[in-house]
């Protein structure tokens, strides 16, 4: 179970914790503009916009949980077990499987608007990677600096979802979570008022009393509420240094830490990693659950015309800087 979330201040900001038992071998994958991607249905694209994020590859083949292209767009694929519904290969439509979906927008599309046109022609189907690699029960956050929607395909269609807190976690379906939203209308920064009852003197004994009902379990519901409100009262200046952090400690409100989720025959969820993109510059930040020091790639120090990926495994032991060393 995931967390996705934007961040704007100077720059805009994009990315994700990854939640899960174990690691898939993922890496920090650079895709540049002459890479081949092919289709299993819609050929093959040649030349497109570079694009970096998480990905596990597999023959060759990005498979992004999560990626920014070069024009500021970011798609990020959640899990949505149990409602996601994806059809067969039909004729009059273009047909894109799961897996290739974030390449097939982010090769061409440059703002949501885009993506909306493109989605609007898709024909999501549930044909698999390969036999090890089954089909993965997704829902998609899709951003740019101006705007941010959530993908979902149901049995009753594929729906295009204003975001308007720019997050997103896993079940139930979208609009639910929105409405879920209306139980902590009370929530506030601010020390609350004394509404209980007339004639009863209650008073503010602590801080951080205006938040009290914001739900701490570990549930997607509930870190969808925690990750809304700490987002939409987050508060930081807009250097590069104090944007990124602020958006790991976002994302920190809703991170999982081994021992609290179990999963079943001693298995405990745990944040694999959390990313931040500045989509903006094209910096992809990460930190993993050994190593909390943040790690950046910058996608304009590479060769973006080059043909082939370019891999950056991900740096997951602790990184502790000795502030006394002689």
């Amino acid at each position: 179970m995931c967390t996705a979330a934007t961040y704007k201040t100077k720059d805009f900001y994009f990315g994700r914790t990854f939640d899960n038992e174990y690691s898939y071998g993922e890496q920090v994958v650079i895709t540049p503009r002459n890479y081949p991607f092919s289709f299993r249905h819609m050929g093959r694209i040649n030349h497109h916009y570079a694009m970096i994020g998480m990905a596990h590859i597999a023959q060759n083949y990005p498979l992004y949980y999560e990626a920014v292209n070069e024009k500021g767009l970011g798609i990020a694929g959640l899990n949505f077990v149990g409602y996601a519904h994806y059809n067969p290969v039909v004729s009059d439509r273009e047909n894109i499987a799961v897996f290739e979906l974030i390449p097939w927008l982010l090769c061409d599309c440059a703002t949501v608007a885009q993506c909306r046109e493109k989605l609007a022609r898709i024909n999501l189907t549930n044909i698999p990677f390969n036999e090890r690699l089954p089909v993965a029960s997704l829902h998609w956050m899709i951003a740019d600096k101006n705007e941010v929607v959530t993908v979902e395909t149901t049995v009753s269609g594929m729906h295009i979802y204003d975001n308007p807190v720019g997050v997103m976690t896993n079940n139930p379906t979208f609009p639910e979570q929105m409405f879920h939203l209306n139980n902590y209308m009370q929530l506030s920064a601010k020390p609350p008022e004394n509404n209980f009852a007339k004639g009863l003197a209650l008073s503010i004994y602590s801080k951080g009393m205006g938040a009290i009902g914001l739900p701490g379990d570990l549930s997607s519901q509930s870190r969808f509420v925690r990750a809304a409100f700490v987002k939409m009262n987050s508060v930081s200046r807009d250097s590069e240094a104090e944007s990124v952090g602020q958006f790991f400690h976002i994302l920190g409100a809703v991170e999982q830490q081994k021992g609290c989720c179990e999963t079943g025959d001693g298995e405990f969820e745990q944040t694999i990693y959390t990313s931040c993109c500045n989509t903006t510059r094209g910096i992809y930040y990460y930190t993993t659950y050994g190593n909390r020091q943040i790690t950046a790639v910058d996608m304009c120090r590479e060769k973006l015309n080059l043909g082939s990926l370019i891999c950056y495994p991900l740096i997951a032991t602790e990184q502790i800087r000795l502030q006394n060393a002689r």
